[in-house]
C-alpha cells in the first residue's frame, strides 16, 4: 500500500515509525513531515491544513490510504474529500469531529445522552458569562468553544481569574475566532486520564490508558501546554475503571453520534476527571494525544496499519489488539520560552548517543533539517520515549535519553510519571 501520513509533530513520527514496520506499507509519505520523519519517509511539502492540495496530491500518486494526524484538517472535512475521491482515510468526517471542532457540540451530546460530565453554560456575550459566574458558588473552567491549539483552557480559581478570562477569550480574541463563544462549567476535582479507543462507526475497540502532563514545569506548576510528558498504562485505571468507562461513556458516545446522523470512525481520544463519584468526560479530542501517541505506538504489539484500516473498512469486530507487557514513557524537550515565547532554529546534536540506549527512542516533535543540522522549529521539540519492567525503569531510561540529547536552549520536565511512583 501507498500510505500518506498528515502533519508534523511527534504523534505523526511515532504513527509513521509504527505503519513503517507493517509489511502492508510498500510506500510511506508525510505532509509536511519533519526531520525525523524524513528518516522514515518522504516528506511533502503540504501543509496539513491545505485540504485541496492534500486531496489534489493523494489522487495524482494513487495514494491508497491516508492517516490524518492534527484536529484542523479533520474539522475542515479533509476525510469526506478524500472519500469522495474514492481514497480510504483514517479519522472522523467534519460532521463527527464537531465533537473537537465546537466544545458546545460535544457537551450538548454528553447532555442529551445522559453521559457524564461537567455541569456547564455557554456564552456569546461577555457580560452574560460574568452575570452566570457571579452566581457560582465554586471555582470554574472557562473554554473557548473553538480550536485552540489545546491552550483554550484557563482553570479559574476565583471570581477575578473567571472575570479575565472571559476577557482574555471574547474581548482581546486570544484565540481568534475560537473564542466567539466560550463555556464556563464546573471545576472538576479528581485525577485526569486519557483514554483513547478505535472506532469503526459502529464498534468500539480500547485502547491502552495514559496519564499526561499538562502543566510547563515539575510538580504540575505554571502554565497549561500541549503536554510535557505522559505514561502509559496508568495505575489510576483499573480493570472495573476500564470497563466503567467503556459501559458509561464510550459506548454511549458512539450510540449517540451514530443517532445524529454522524457516525464516528477514527480515534476517540477522551480526556477524563476520575471524580469521587466515578469517571466524567472532559472533553473529546478526535485524534490522537500527543505525546501519548508516542507511549502508545511504543507499547502497540500488534499490526498499526491493519488497525487503522479496520477503522475505515469498518472491520474492527474483526481486528485483535495486543498490547507489550511494558510501561512506555516519553519526556517532551521543549524550547526555552515555551508555552510563551520561544526561538526557533537553535541546533540539537546528540540523537545518536540518545539511540544507542536500549529501550530509547527519541520522536521529533517540532524540529527541521537545515543542511545536515537538525534545528528546533516549534515549541515541542522532542519526545524522548523508552520502555521499561516498570514506570520508574521506564523514567530512568528516558531521562537517560534526555541528557544524551545536546540542545542548551531546551528544558524538561523531570518528573514525568510522579503520579505513578507516589502510588
Amino acid at each position: 500500500m501507498k500510505v500518506l501520513v498528515v502533519g508534523s509533530g511527534g504523534r505523526e513520527h511515532a504513527l509513521c515509525w509504527a505503519i513503517a514496520k507493517s509489511p502492508k506499507c510498500k510506500t510511506l509519505l508525510a505532509a509536511p513531515g519533519n526531520a525525523g520523519i524524513a528518516e522514515i519517509a518522504e516528506c511533502i511539502d503540504i501543509a496539513a491544513e491545505d485540504v485541496p492540495a492534500l486531496v489534489k496530491f493523494a489522487v495524482a500518486e494513487k495514494v491508497d490510504f491516508v492517516v490524518v494526524g492534527p484536529e484542523a484538517p479533520l474539522v475542515d472535512g479533509l476525510v469526506d474529500k478524500l472519500e469522495a475521491k474514492g481514497i480510504k482515510a483514517f479519522g472522523p468526517s467534519a460532521k463527527a469531529a464537531q465533537l473537537e471542532g465546537s466544545k458546545t457540540f460535544m457537551k450538548d451530546i454528553l447532555a442529551k445522552y445522559d453521559i457524564p460530565t461537567a455541569e456547564y453554560e455557554t456564552f456569546d456575550e461577555p457580560d452574560a458569562a460574568k452575570e452566570y459566574i457571579i452566581k457560582q458558588d465554586s471555582p470554574v473552567v472557562v473554554k473557548a468553544d473553538g480550536l485552540a491549539a489545546g491552550k483554550g483552557v484557563i482553570l479559574c480559581h476565583n471570581r477575578n481569574e473567571a472575570f479575565a478570562a472571559i476577557d482574555h477569550m471574547m474581548i482581546e480574541r486570544a484565540f481568534g475566532a475560537a473564542g466567539d463563544e466560550v463555556l464556563v462549567e464546573e471545576l472538576m476535582v479528581g485525577e485526569e486520564v486519557s483514554f483513547f479507543a478505535l472506532v469503526d462507526g459502529e464498534t468500539a475497540v480500547p485502547l491502552a490508558s495514559a496519564q499526561d502532563h499538562k502543566a510547563v514545569h515539575d510538580g504540575d506548576t505554571g502554565p497549561n501546554t500541549g503536554g510535557m510528558g505522559a505514561y502509559s498504562p496508568t495505575p489510576v485505571v483499573t480493570k472495573a475503571l476500564h470497563d466503567q468507562i467503556m459501559i458509561e461513556i464510550i459506548n454511549p458516545t458512539i450510540k449517540a453520534m451514530a443517532a445524529e446522523g454522524a457516525p464516528y470512525k477514527g480515534v476517540l481520544f477522551c480526556g477524563l476527571m476520575i471524580t469521587e463519584t466515578g469517571p466524567r468526560v472532559l472533553e473529546y479530542n478526535v485524534r490522537f494525544g500527543d505525546p501519548e501517541c508516542q507511549v502508545l505506538m511504543a507499547r502497540f504489539d500488534s499490526d498499526v496499519l491493519t488497525a487503522l484500516l479496520a477503522c475505515a473498512t469498518g472491520t474492527l469486530k474483526k481486528t485483535k489488539i495486543k498490547w507489550k507487557d511494558e510501561t512506555a514513557l516519553v519526556v517532551v524537550m521543549a524550547a526555552n520560552g515555551y508555552p510563551g515565547k520561544y526561538a526557533k532554529g537553535t541546533p540539537i546534536n546528540g540523537f545518536a548517543n540518545a539511540a544507542a540506549i536500549k529501550g530509547v527512542t527519541v520522536f521529533h516533535a517540532g524540529t527541521k533539517a537545515d543542511g545536515d543540522q537538525v534545528v528546533a522549529n516549534g515549541g515541542r521539540v522532542l519526545g524522548v520515549t523508552a520502555t521499561g519492567k516498570t514506570v520508574k525503569a521506564a523514567q530512568t531510561l528516558a531521562y537517560k535519553g534526555v541528557d544524551a540529547i545536546e540542545w542548551p536552549q531546551g528544558f524538561c520536565r523531570r518528573d514525568i510519571g510522579w503520579r505513578a511512583l507516589k502510588r
